[in-house]
C-alpha cells in the first residue's frame, strides 16, 4: 500500500516546456510515472524533446477533460507558480505538488486562503519540496528514483536533503518505503506533518514512520503531541539545524529560531517526552529507527 501516489495517479505537469520541467519530466517518465499531459499557456499542442508522446496543453482543465489528468506538479517559475496552483485546483485537480522554491510567502497566503475556502477537498503537498514518491510505482518530483525501495517505512520531511539521506540509508539496511513525502521548507505551505502522519498511521502497507524536522515554527512539537495521541505504530525522527544561532535563517525559509521558538533543543524534547526515538545525528537515523522494527 501507499499514500498518495501510486498506480492510479494521471500527472500533469505544469511548467514542462521549461527547463527544469521537461528534464524531471522525463525523469519521471523513465520512472514509470503515468505522465499524461504537460501545460505551458500558448504552448498547447506543441512538443517537447524528448516526451513526444506527452500531449502539451493550453490550460489544466484541458488536461483534465481530455486526458484524465487528476495530478499536478508544478514547476512554474515563482512570480506565476501560486496562480498554477490555483488553476490546477479550479481544473478539478486533486493533489497538487508544487515543486517550484522562491514563492513569495505571500502569494502562499493567498493560495491557502482561497484552498482552504474553496477547494477544502485538494491536497496541496509543498512549495519548495522535492515531491513524493511510492517506490517501484511512482515518482513526482526530483528525487532520485534508484536509491528508493518498495517496503513498509513511511518517510515525512521538511528537508529534501536528507529524505534523500534517510532513504538511502534505509535502502542499505534493506528496509524499503511504502510512500516518501517531502513537505517542504517554506513557512506557508500545503500539507504539514500532522497530514503526512495521519495518512500513513491509516495505511495499512505502512509499518513504521521516520519523521525529519529542523528548527523553525512548532510543527514538530504539535507532530509529538498527535503521535502520543494517535499514533501507535514505531516513530522515529531527528531534527536538523541543532547547532544554528538564534535569528539566523538557516536554509529553508521557514527555518529560523526567533522569539524564544523554534529551537532544536525544543523539538527534540517535544519528540523525547512523546516516545519518539530521537537521532542523534543524520548519520544514524535508520539505525535509531531499526530497533523498534518488529
Amino acid at each position: 500500500m501507499s499514500v498518495l501516489v501510486g498506480h492510479h495517479t494521471r500527472l500533469v505537469v505544469q511548467g514542462m516546456s521549461g527547463a527544469a520541467g521537461a528534464f524531471h519530466a522525463k525523469q519521471m517518465v523513465e520512472y514509470g510515472t503515468k505522465v499524461v499531459a504537460g501545460v505551458t499557456p500558448g504552448k498547447g499542442g506543441s512538443k517537447v524533446e524528448g516526451l513526444e508522446q506527452v500531449a502539451m496543453f493550453d490550460t489544466v482543465g484541458e488536461a483534465v477533460e481530455k486526458v484524465g489528468a487528476n495530478t499536478s506538479v508544478v514547476y512554474v517559475p515563482p512570480p506565476f507558480a501560486a496562480d498554477a496552483i490555483l488553476e490546477a485546483a479550479a481544473a478539478g485537480i486533486g493533489l497538487i505538488i508544487a515543486i517550484t522554491e522562491g514563492i513569495p510567502a505571500r502569494d502562499m497566503v493567498r493560495v491557502k486562503r482561497v484552498l482552504d475556502s474553496e477547494h477544502p477537498e485538494v491536497i496541496l503537498v509543498g512549495p519548495n519540496c522535492p515531491g513524493v514518491i511510492t517506490p517501484g510505482q511512482c515518482k513526482v518530483g526530483i528525487m532520485p528514483g534508484y536509491i528508493h525501495k518498495p517496503g513498509g517505512i513511511g518517510v515525512v520531511s521538511r528537508s529534501g536533503t536528507l529524505t534523500y539521506e534517510i532513504v538511502h540509508q534505509l535502502t542499505s539496511m534493506g528496509l524499503g518505503q511504502s510512500t516518501a513525502i517531502g513537505i517542504g521548507g517554506d513557512p506557508v505551505k500545503g500539507t504539514d506533518f500532522i497530514d503526512a502522519l495521519a495518512w500513513f498511521a491509516d495505511d495499512p502497507g505502512t509499518e513504521a514512520i521516520f519523521m525529519i524536522g529542523e528548527i523553525g515554527g512548532s510543527s514538530e512539537e504539535a507532530a509529538a503531541q498527535f503521535i502520543k495521541d494517535y499514533i501507535d505504530k514505531p516513530v522515529a525522527a531527528f531534527i536538523a539545524g541543532q547547532t544554528a544561532p538564534p535569528g539566523k535563517r538557516m536554509g529553508h525559509a521557514g527555518a529560523i529560531i526567533s522569539g524564544g521558538k523554534g529551537a532544536a533543543a525544543d523539538k527534540i524534547a517535544a519528540l523525547q517526552d512523546a516516545g519518539i526515538a530521537v537521532a542523534p545525528t543524520p548519520a544514524e537515523m535508520a539505525k535509531t529507527l531499526a530497533p523498534l522494527l518488529k
